[in-house]
């Protein structure tokens, strides 16, 4: 018992022992000078619960500011700083993780212990558990604790490693755009997963690595974020430090959540020098002879020798287990990763920690003598006990779905990588005189369309389980139907997923094209008159629709319909661009100038209506005005091969000839970089 002068029972290291053992996972260990008594209650556990609730309550706060006032501060969340490196968005959650790496090289790993929520969760779980009975054992493994390093690396130092040393060579026309700060957002959610994502990653990532993998299982092998943080522990000059009044009694490790053995570490370095020490100062308020604490000194990296002997980890797999378990983690996480667009990544890492537990306890079964975990007995003496039946099957069933999802997974990307070779413009599907494509290409649509159809739910004649995807599939099935020029099944698609996603302008307008390009003209042009008489704000299917009837040459009915979008949309800049040069072209020259020059009172920085006004003031034969509207366009927006064009025109009508080639070569090269290589469909 804690404290005792006897002689303690050996600690139960082995998986497979049949006999249950009532002791903490990491014993107290008792020396001939050490303390009688129980492990004193940590004063520390309460402060840190109730700065943890202090942050989830902040977080509720910013939710509801948000849905108050629609608009707030970006997410202040790690995650966030991606927008960084991928984009060069420097948002709230750059800056807040920024500091958070920073200030870890002073205190150390302080984040994950007291700021973390995700922590919060993994500490309440194991609460409830420990009120139930149970008490979550550290699984220790050599090689997974490199996944949260390696998902950093990923998230944080692939992308722009990528964009800088790859992209030049695989996709030249992807530049750094430079660094803009956005500090405010009206899109506050757009980022996080939904409520049906969110209980299910909760209980895994709280729950269920808790039970498996140990009170901090998820953060010692799925959270990205420490991934950074250990390693920079390591430089940290704040660390737990002892004083001579320290007798090695082992209360500080038997309390310690993170695996860290605590009174080893301070005899031999004077200080905690594991990266995985969270801060959390437990060992600090239980210490019955107040001999630890906080302070500053030599970092970690800094420790020195051991003073007799290095301690040393346990593990609980072999090398060879090691092997087959970091496999079985790296194809059960992206077998599950993306599938059906619900699994975010962190997810995908508990999932994967879970399942690749239990596939190891599986392995066990067939090869010791007996496993328990917690308080079942799977096998006994060399026989298969109920639970251990069950323990395969629930395993077994698991591992079946894994690979379901495996397959659906691959599928579907093998799909979107042939789906991204059809690069056929879609100006050319949908114009009067389409074009077929060439066979390889014909050859990449048709791939796509089989794994796609492989990949959907069980009820439209895929193998899928879920339908979350499948309004996404029916899109890119529109799409690539409509480029082979089958839009008769093209139509069926747009159709069905507008029944599942619901009305939105993208699918109005798609399914307006489709129905055009089959010559139902008459039913194309009801079709967007029925959807703009109950969506008047879908100015793009509007604007859709104005310029077919001009094209059509019905001119006075393009404009009537374009007032009428205007008039249901005053402050929209596109009706108001489009009916300007309506009237510069065929009805009132000066009025179609004057309202181009208002949708440039009303956004100055559009880059779009300063060449609008361009084209109005080319068309009525005044190059020089024009010129001067060109030049400010292209300051605005100095890649649009449109603006670049046009001002090689003008300067062509202004006698320049000599300064339009740039401008000409220019356009002709962004044309070439900026041709997408799949539709926005």
């Amino acid at each position: 018992m804690a404290g005792s002068k006897g002689k303690l029972p050996k600690p139960d290291r082995c998986a497979g022992t049949a006999r249950r053992r009532d002791a903490i996972s990491l014993p107290v260990v008792a020396t001939e000078h050490g303390p009688t008594g129980t492990i004193r209650k940590s004063r520390s556990g309460r402060r840190r619960a109730l700065v943890l609730a202090a942050v989830q309550l902040a977080m509720i706060a910013h939710v509801i500011q948000w849905l108050i006032w629609g608009r707030t501060t970006t997410p202040i969340e790690p995650s966030e700083a991606m927008e960084a490196v991928k984009n060069g968005v420097i948002n709230a959650g750059f800056v807040f993780f920024a500091v958070a790496l920073l200030s870890t090289l002073i205190l150390g790993r302080w984040f994950c212990g007291w700021g973390c929520h995700l922590v919060m969760l993994q500490d309440l779980c194991s609460w409830m558990m420990k009120k139930l009975g149970i008490r979550p054992k550290a699984f220790r493994s050599r090689l997974l604790v490199y996944v949260p390093l390696l998902l950093a690396l990923y998230m944080f130092v692939w992308p722009l490693f990528y964009r800088l040393a790859v992209a030049p060579w695989l996709q030249p026309r992807l530049h750094w755009p430079g660094f803009k700060v956005e500090l405010v957002s009206s899109h506050f959610w757009e980022t996080f997963p939904t409520v049906l994502v969110a209980i299910p990653f909760l209980l895994i990532c709280g729950f269920a690595t808790v039970y498996f993998l140990g009170a901090k299982g998820f953060c010692t092998y799925g959270c990205p974020y420490g991934g950074f943080f250990a390693p920079l522990d390591e430089f940290a000059v704040g660390r737990i430090r002892v004083t001579d009044a320290c007798e090695q009694c082992g209360h500080c490790t038997a309390v310690c959540t993170s695996n860290v053995r605590v009174h080893e570490e301070v005899r031999e370095y004077g200080m905690v020098v594991d990266p995985g020490c969270m801060k959390c100062q437990d060992c600090v308020s239980v210490c019955p002879n107040d001999a630890l604490y906080f302070g500053i000194g030599r970092p970690a990296i800094l420790k020195g020798p051991a003073r007799t002997k290095a301690p040393r980890r346990t593990y609980d797999l072999t090398i060879g287990e090691e092997v087959f378990v970091a496999a079985a983690f790296a194809l059960v996480f992206f077998s599950v990763r993306g599938v059906y667009e619900l699994v975010p990544m962190l997810m995908a890492g508990g999932v994967a920690g879970c399942v690749t537990f239990l596939l190891w306890k599986a392995w066990r079964l067939l090869r010791d003598d007996s496993v328990r975990l917690h308080g079942f007995q799977f096998k006994l003496k060399g026989r298969l006990r109920p639970a251990g039946w069950w323990l395969a099957a629930i395993t077994a069933s698991i591992a079946a779905l894994v690979v379901h999802s495996g397959v659906v997974n691959a599928a579907h990307a093998l799909a979107g990588r042939f789906d991204q070779r059809v690069t056929i413009p879609l100006g050319v599907v949908f114009s009067d005189t389409p074009m077929q494509m060439g066979q390889p290409m014909r050859r990449s649509a048709d791939r796509a369309i089989a794994l796609y159809a492989f990949a959907s739910v069980v009820g439209d004649g895929g193998i899928g389980l879920a339908p979350s995807w499948q309004d996404s599939i029916d899109v890119r099935l529109a799409w690539l139907h409509s480029a082979t020029l089958d839009f008769g099944a093209a139509e069926k698609f747009v159709h069905r997923a507008i029944e599942r996603r619901g009305q939105t302008e993208a699918l109005a307008v798609n399914l307006f094209w489709v129905i055009r390009s089959q010559g139902r003209r008459d039913d194309a042009r009801a079709y967007a008159e029925a959807v703009l008489a109950e969506e008047p704000g879908f100015t793009e299917l509007g604007d859709e629709l104005v310029r077919w009837l001009e094209f059509e040459g019905h001119v006075d009915e393009a404009i009537a319909r374009c007032r009428v979008l205007l008039a249901q949309n005053p402050n929209s800049l596109l009706p108001m661009r489009r009916l300007s040069l309506l009237l510069v072209q065929h009805d009132d020259a000066e009025a179609g100038i004057e309202l181009i020059r208002r949708t440039i009172r009303v956004e100055p920085g559009n880059p779009h209506a300063h060449h609008t006004l361009a084209l109005a003031l080319i068309y009525q034969g005044r190059p020089g005005e024009a010129y001067e509207s060109l030049r400010r366009a292209l300051a605005l927006a100095p890649d649009s091969p449109g603006a670049n064009a046009d001002m090689a025109k003008v300067l062509d009508l202004l006698d320049r000839s000599d300064e339009a080639t740039p401008y000409r070569r220019r356009a002709e090269q962004l044309r070439q970089e900026q041709a997408r290589p799949r539709a926005s469909y």
